[in-house]
């Protein structure tokens, strides 16, 4: 064994999320020619999955297919298929479909979130979720079935707006009902919130604000108020939650069980864990930030950063993010965008309508053009495709 395998570092990175692929992305290009990291990423598919369009795929609309050994290619890292079933942070190892055990030097946790099915009784029995292509495929193939009746979309907030208002377009035979305890878009300037109650008005659907489901049965839902809404099938967009992983495994987690990061996105109880996207829990000035694409992408460079200038023998800076906007889409030729200020508050710019689908589709793009990217320039820190504000990371060399 020659000294530089001797002393080459290994790498996992666990989930292929927005987050967990520019982490692999940043630290594979910047070291491939190094030879003294190796970088392995574990995925349980080996595509890339756009949650930001999978209310399409629920309507039967074809998105783009992203490969990610294609996507890895000439960065020099390794892919593994598989679901992570158990992380030994003593031993420093990760069990893979449990019987396939990977040993790491610096782990990078980016597993992500799904619908909660648990909270409430009769959703993982009864409802559909749009938590991956495969779920989101099996909404399209009832809702192609049915040729008339009654979908329930449970969950107001934007995820549920934007499926509500796609299959209330993409199929004009469905009655389309929206629940949630909250009225679509309350956190929105009064104008964003105008136009988006306008456009489910147009749409057809109706909205039903504060109110609780209580149980999810299978010919509809029971609300807390003991009242009943038949429905020939029920999309569950209320709530998320991550993998009870990180909890077994030791790491220092939040109320929702998500990794507790310092500023530098290293676990508070594990420094040689970073924990990005969805699956930590980021705190910058304003509070805690909430897990968006948005925000992914950038924990992954800056994990990415950090990891090597720990390497270099140097201190990590600390991540510094704000949000930048709020794009909704509202079917494929309406939407609304509300500017926000970095803690999410909202701006008084709001653009709707056409001009609010077009910058929509802009900058939630695909982003297999940023990755690819990323991978010829790994220096890239301060353009992200959703929009966020970011500080720029200089290198770590």
């Amino acid at each position: 064994m020659n000294s530089t395998t001797a002393q080459r570092q290994e790498v996992l990175v666990l989930g292929a999320g927005y987050a967990g692929l520019a982490a692999a992305i940043q630290l594979a290009a910047r070291t491939r020619k190094r030879g003294n990291l190796r970088v392995t990423l574990v995925n349980p598919y080996d595509t890339f999955t756009e949650r930001l369009r999978l209310h399409m795929t629920a309507t039967g609309q074809e998105t783009a297919e992203m490969d990610i050994r294609e996507l890895l290619d000439g960065t020099g890292a390794a892919f593994v298929r598989g679901w992570v079933t158990a992380v030994d942070t003593r031993a420093k190892t990760v069990r893979v479909d449990d019987n396939r055990v990977l040993r790491y030097d610096t782990l990078v946790y980016g597993l992500g979130s799904v619908a909660d099915t648990v909270a409430v009784p009769g959703v993982d029995d009864h409802a559909y979720t749009l938590d991956s292509p495969e779920n989101a495929a099996l909404l399209a193939g009832r809702l192609a079935r049915l040729g008339g009746g009654t979908v329930v979309v449970g969950g107001s907030g934007l995820t549920g707006v934007e499926a509500a208002a796609e299959i209330a377009e993409r199929h004009p035979e469905l009655q389309v009902v929206l629940l949630g305890r909250h009225e679509p878009g309350a956190g929105m300037h009064p104008r964003a919130r105008a136009h988006l109650d306008a456009g489910l008005a147009r749409l057809g659907v109706r909205v039903h604000a504060g109110v609780e489901v209580s149980k999810v049965l299978p010919d509809g839902v029971e609300l807390a108020d003991g009242s009943a809404i038949p429905a020939d099938a029920v999309l569950w967009t209320s709530g998320t939650r991550v993998s009870p992983l990180a909890a077994a495994a030791g790491l220092t987690v939040d109320e929702r069980g998500r990794v507790v990061t310092d500023s530098a996105l290293r676990s508070v109880s594990h420094p040689d864990v970073y924990a990005v996207g969805d699956a930590a829990a980021v705190r910058q000035g304003y509070g805690v930030m909430h897990g968006t694409c948005q925000g992914g992408m950038p924990t992954g460079v800056h994990a990415a950063l950090s990891i090597l200038r720990v390497a270099a023998g140097r201190d990590p800076r600390p991540f510094r993010f704000g949000f930048y906007h709020t794009p909704v889409s509202l079917g494929r030729n309406d939407g609304v965008v509300q500017f926000t200020r970095p803690d999410t508050r909202p701006r008084r710019i709001v653009l709707t309508g056409e001009r609010a689908a077009r910058y929509k589709e802009t900058v939630t793009a695909a982003p297999w053009p940023t990755f690819a990217r990323m991978k010829k320039m790994p220096a890239m820190g301060a353009f992200w495709p959703h929009g966020g504000r970011y500080t720029r990371i200089r290198s770590a060399k």
